[in-house]
């Protein structure tokens, strides 16, 4: 059987890497809820099919739980969607939180400093 010949790169859905810091009072210490709820929120958003185009992963391997980083991948031309996406998230869980996108890269390499060149101190008002 013969195989396939794979895309030519100019065929291909370029990508991109955006970086959000999660905000919140408390450190969340699963992933798995910061996934689900960005998926939820795109959902919102973009409906399934958007969803579908947009390519949204979370990337589990680039969480950082001490600084409360992480790495999304998605197409180029939904990077605006995605960061508007975020901006709806306000509860993970039962914490109240709000994600915050640091930056956009096209080479994962490059994302990984957003997350210690641009950290965010936050004062809570009571």
């Amino acid at each position: 059987m013969a195989k396939t010949k794979p895309l030519l790169p100019s065929l291909r859905e370029n990508k991109r890497y955006l970086v959000f810091k999660v905000i919140s009072k408390g450190k969340l210490t699963d992933f798995s809820k910061i996934a689900k709820a960005i998926e939820l929120a795109a959902n919102k958003l973009l409906g399934f099919l958007g969803v579908a185009k947009a390519g949204i992963v979370p990337l589990r391997d680039k969480w950082n739980q001490r600084t409360q980083t992480g790495i999304i991948r998605v197409n180029t031309k939904y990077v605006d969607h995605l960061k508007s996406s975020l901006s709806l998230i306000n509860k993970i869980g039962r914490k109240s939180v709000v994600i915050r996108s640091l930056g956009v890269s096209g080479i994962l390499k490059k994302t990984e400093r957003f997350g210690a060149e641009r950290s965010y101190k936050v004062v809570y008002k009571k």
